[in-house]
């Protein structure tokens, strides 16, 4: 069963070709991953300084969607670069920490200017949800076992098809409304969306650990902690979208 997270799959810790492990000088460890996942969180906080600092009051907002729209485009090509060329992955996945913090740090600078605070309020939940989600896994609380991870992945590719219409739908002048709106049964949407978001990270945690029992390449550090990093961006993305329904009904 693959991860809810489309970077980490059944097969994301083997060579495709054999169903073998891949050789290489040196094996994945989980202190390497974890590294590696701090490293491209520093990268993508410094491309969201980036973005910050180019806001110089309202009338800059809209100066910051070439760099929304930009990041998001240029994020995507890397993340598929990276999940298709797993071996680049110590190339791609910092560049692509780096982008998607110009992204994102545009999109919270654009959110911040409307409902102050919920930068940091957005950040705080999501690393907590982390720490949170970390300690259930370690501690058996929550397991990743079949009916689990199914239900996941299930519900993450309702949510992804759910998202596609909308985009779809949005180039013939329409939308899925309770997506963005901010009544009671947008806001539970919203509600769904961060929870599975955050069992995602379960799955991830399963994936990496697994990882490592197998002894993968050392490589694979990278593309983990990349794989760590998407799952976070969404979960903070998702975290932005709830507190800017929620402030928009006070």
């Amino acid at each position: 069963m693959q991860s809810g997270n489309p970077t980490l799959g059944r097969n994301t810790f083997l060579d495709v070709g054999s169903g073998r492990v891949l050789s290489g000088e040196g094996v994945m460890t989980l202190d390497g991953t974890v590294n590696k996942t701090a490293f491209l969180l520093i990268l993508a906080l410094a491309g969201g300084m980036f973005s910050w600092s180019r806001y110089a009051g309202p009338e800059t907002i809209a100066g910051l969607m070439p760099l929304a729209m930009g990041g998001a485009l240029i994020g995507l090509v890397l993340a598929l670069v990276t999940v298709f060329k797993k071996t680049w992955a110590p190339v791609t996945a910092p560049i692509y920490a780096l982008v998607e913090g110009v992204f994102i740090g545009a999109v919270s600078v654009i959110l911040e200017a409307r409902f102050p605070g919920i930068v940091m309020q957005a950040v705080g939940l999501t690393f907590g949800v982390m720490a949170a989600m970390l300690l259930a896994y370690r501690s058996g609380l929550i397991r990743a076992t079949e009916k689990f991870k199914l239900g996941i992945v299930a519900a993450t590719g309702g949510i992804f098809l759910l998202y596609v219409a909308n985009l779809v739908m949005g180039f013939f002048g329409h939308s899925i409304g309770f997506i963005n709106a901010s009544s009671g049964i947008g806001i539970g949407f919203s509600l769904v969306v961060v929870v599975i978001a955050s069992l995602n990270l379960i799955l991830d945690f399963d994936l990496i650990e697994q990882g490592v029992r197998a002894g993968a390449p050392k490589y694979m550090e990278w593309y983990g902690a990349f794989a760590l990093v998407v799952t976070l961006v969404w979960l903070y993305l998702e975290m932005l979208r709830l507190l800017s329904k929620v402030q928009s009904r006070d």
